[in-house]
């Protein structure tokens, strides 16, 4: 039975077989049973790369940071979740550069987590927001019908743990939900183009 650390486009942590390209941490989650008993810990929400100098971790070990696993950067980037400053140094520095061009303020690691923090979460549960469909820039989510939605391209594509299959277009107008946080949504209006699963290229 997988273990529940797979993380969707609305930010649950669940329990899916699809492992994903992209590994995420948000602090220590599970309990010595490996049984997440919080959604979250820390403020500093990052994405990581699934390999780097070798490391190997026994995953959900007791005591230590749970991973988490999403199918791409772009889903990790709608759960709330930014570049790793140290196993992805050029994408947070690249991700950290469009910040600091499009919101004003610091760009500092603390600084960002701190709006992200306020972005992505409404009180316990995620928070989106509502935006003309013309505004939204590609690799943002989209919450239709209840369902997780990619914008790439000018196509929305159906999320998955295992990748993407069906898609559809847009609507020509109007408003829509959007489950990325508005500051993400501006880098990425910015110019941040993230990883996405091979199932779309």
């Amino acid at each position: 039975m997988p273990l529940q650390n797979r993380v969707t486009p609305f930010g649950e942590i669940v329990a899916l077989s699809g492992r994903g390209t992209i590994m995420g941490n948000r602090g220590i989650l599970h309990d010595d049973d490996r049984r997440v008993v919080r959604p979250w810990q820390v403020r500093r929400w990052i994405a990581c790369a699934l390999e780097f100098r070798g490391r190997h971790r026994e995953v959900m070990t007791p005591h230590r940071y749970t991973e988490l696993f999403f199918l791409d950067e772009a889903t990790a980037l709608s759960a709330g979740h930014r570049p790793c400053a140290e196993c992805r140094r050029e994408d947070y520095r690249r991700f950290q550069a469009l910040w600091r061009t499009c919101h004003a303020g610091a760009a500092a690691a603390d600084s960002m987590d701190e709006q992200l923090q306020t972005d992505r979460l409404d009180g316990k549960t995620k928070r989106t927001y509502r935006d003309e469909i013309f505004n939204v820039p590609d690799g943002t989510y989209l919450a239709l019908d209840g369902a997780p939605w990619l914008l790439w391209a000018g196509v929305l594509y159906a999320w998955s743990d295992s990748g993407y299959g069906r898609r559809r277009q847009p609507p020509e107008r109007g408003q829509v939900e959007i489950l990325t946080p508005r500051s993400i949504v501006g880098v990425l209006a910015a110019g941040y183009r993230p990883s996405v699963h091979p199932s779309l290229t």
